[in-house]
């Protein structure tokens, strides 16, 4: 995660997404540990909460690539969105 400190102003909010994948993965890890565990949100709540730890005014950038790479879940609808379980050490499914 240090690497990532390079992205982040002094309150700990990414300045910009990375444009490497392993940069992108922590990024997308950090965002991810700002979720509640059980926790269900609307897309609405999601774009809240990212819009708290970004300064970029991009939340649904952040919310689809949190999706696509399975750190967030959804409902068949893309109405409601819960933390997804992640297995092994680097936490990837």
């Amino acid at each position: 995660m240090k690497g990532l400190q390079n992205f982040l102003d002094g309150s700990g909010r990414l300045q910009k997404f990375p444009a490497k994948k392993g940069m992108q993965q922590e990024a997308l890890c950090y965002l991810a540990g700002k979720f509640q565990e059980g926790a269900v949100y609307t897309e609405r709540e999601v774009n809240d909460l990212l819009g708290q730890w970004h300064t970029f005014h991009d939340p649904a950038t952040l919310r689809r690539e949190l999706y696509d790479h399975r750190f967030l879940d959804r409902d068949p609808y893309g109405t409601a969105y819960t933390l997804a379980k992640r297995d092994g050490p680097e936490g990837e499914k």
